[in-house]
């Protein structure tokens, strides 16, 4: 069977949720024996790389601004698909989904499958337009995916309400990491649990604002450790930056890849995920998979995702986060224990190889079905809907 995934930026993932989702999947369903394509942008992966690890990687040109990238790119490579002679064309995230159609339009023997990761309307980058269309583009997924799938329970529930689906639940996996060294986060001055840790993007959505103010109210020698970089979001790192103030104790190391982000997750006391609205965090997924101790807000996604295997505090609440951290630090040997319980429910529920072997099944039910439409059947399925 042949795969082609469309909406990510590339892969090696170098930051970004969709992009390490793609990476570990489309490398896994090259290893069951499938052929498997990855379209990437150039600003993200290097033209000159062309595989990884059994994937084919295909570079198209984009218009590299907030608004365009995305779609651009997307356009680009529906127009390629088409004469790769695919089975299954795996779309992510609702924005690029808005034409999730294309390829069927010009070849409906191509299956259509999508993942609705988040709600990325709601994330407060976004202005109005933006979000009407990512809007739009959650309804095309929904009426002209041949198979649409959730990360979430919370999310299936969503999606058959709104729009009477019955999508495959399917989450995000993690693996199991060996522990790290500590040499390279020297450099900021860290050790060993030295440190509380908040990684991912910085942008409003993520709640790192609340996880600033609630550090400030405590009373700790742990530091705070913000790792990451912003999406077209410079303004609120400034707006981060000047909450931090002068205070040597918040640092903020930008976004790390490789081994010095494996020890920026490894050496943390404590990883904190302050989300105010989210998918299924893969970061969240990673700490969790080393072992680590976590506290999240209290969002449907976050709890579920953890379930025993961790803490929660109140959405937004920073006197309540505040009062959890303060508990955490001051017992090591409690999140020392909820970190072995983290890790034991990733082996049970998050594990990316039998996630992978699931999804496989997906396209090979979607692409045994056979759709014998013509184009201008197609046509009218898209004027119905």
């Amino acid at each position: 069977m042949k795969i082609a995934f469309i909406g990510q930026k590339g892969i090696p993932s170098i930051g970004g949720g969709v992009e390490r989702y793609v990476e570990d999947l489309a490398t896994r369903v090259a290893s069951l024996g499938h052929e498997v394509i990855v379209y990437t942008r150039p600003h993200y992966t290097p033209k000159s790389l062309r595989e990884l690890a059994g994937v084919k990687l295909i570079s198209l040109p984009t218009l590299h601004t907030k608004h365009l990238d995305a779609i651009s790119h997307t356009v680009l490579a529906c127009l390629d698909v088409v004469f790769r002679k695919v089975d299954v064309v795996h779309f992510q995230a609702i924005g690029p989904s808005l034409i999730c159609w294309l390829p069927k339009l010009l070849n409906p023997r191509i299956k259509i499958v999508s993942t609705l990761q988040s709600r990325d309307y709601e994330h407060q980058k976004w202005g109005k337009f933006a979000q009407f269309m990512l809007r739009l583009g959650e309804w095309i997924m929904c009426k002209f995916s041949d198979e649409v799938l959730v990360v979430t329970r919370p999310m299936k529930s969503y999606v058959q309400n709104k729009y009477g689906i019955d999508a495959y639940f399917i989450p995000n996996g993690s693996n199991l990491y060996q522990k790290e060294g500590s040499d390279l986060i020297k450099q900021w001055g860290l050790e060993r649990d030295s440190y509380i840790a908040y990684i991912g993007r910085l942008i409003r959505h993520k709640g790192v604002s609340y996880l600033i103010d609630a550090y400030q109210q405590m009373s700790t020698d742990k530091k705070l450790v913000i790792v990451g970089g912003g999406a077209f979001t410079d303004d609120y790192i400034i707006e981060l930056q000047a909450k931090a103030g002068h205070n040597p104790n918040i640092i903020f190391t930008g976004n790390q890849t490789g081994t010095t982000l494996a020890q920026l997750y490894d050496n943390a006391a404590v990883f904190v995920q302050p989300s105010e609205s989210e998918g299924l965090s893969l970061a969240l997924l990673e700490a969790m998979g080393r072992a680590k101790c976590v506290l999240v807000s209290n969002i449907l996604e976050n709890a579920e995702a953890i379930a025993e295997a961790g803490f929660t505090f109140e959405n937004r609440n920073i006197y309540d986060l505040a009062s959890k951290l303060q508990v955490i630090t001051e017992n090591p040997q409690l999140a020392q224990a909820k970190g072995q319980v983290a890790q034991q429910r990733i082996t049970q529920h998050y594990n990316w190889d039998h996630i992978a072997k699931k999804m496989v099944a997906v396209y090979n039910k979607t692409n045994e079905e056979v759709h014998r439409k013509s184009v201008l059947a197609y046509i009218k399925n898209i004027i119905k809907a």
